[in-house]
């Protein structure tokens, strides 16, 4: 089953209805695509299946770290939530760096 692994996106369930007005049940996949996607906070590419209206999301949005940054965590999955900890993880310390080098 193809899931993406930022927006949760899934195979749905669909009616083809004939011009007989007969319904036929169809599911629908979501187009995922295993990319290497680049990571600015941590300097290092991720591996994730990913939706390809997702990737069109992240560069409108300026990349990976800020799209999952403002990802609801319900719907990312174990990899992307451990990619998110780690990105920001990274960035407090940089954060904690600058006020320390501030003071």
């Amino acid at each position: 089953m193809a899931i993406c692994e930022l927006t949760g996106k899934r195979p749905v369930v669909k009616n083809l209805v004939s011009h007989s007005n007969i319904k036929t049940k169809k599911t629908a996949q979501p187009n995922v695509q295993k990319k290497r996607l680049f990571s600015q906070a941590l300097g290092d590419l991720v591996t994730l299946r990913v939706a390809t209206s997702a990737i069109r999301s992240l560069e409108h949005i300026g990349g990976l770290d800020r799209f999952i940054l403002r990802q609801d965590e319900s719907k990312m999955s174990a990899r992307a939530l451990e990619v998110k900890r780690r990105i920001v993880r990274k960035l407090n310390r940089k954060s904690a760096a600058k006020t320390a080098g501030k003071a």
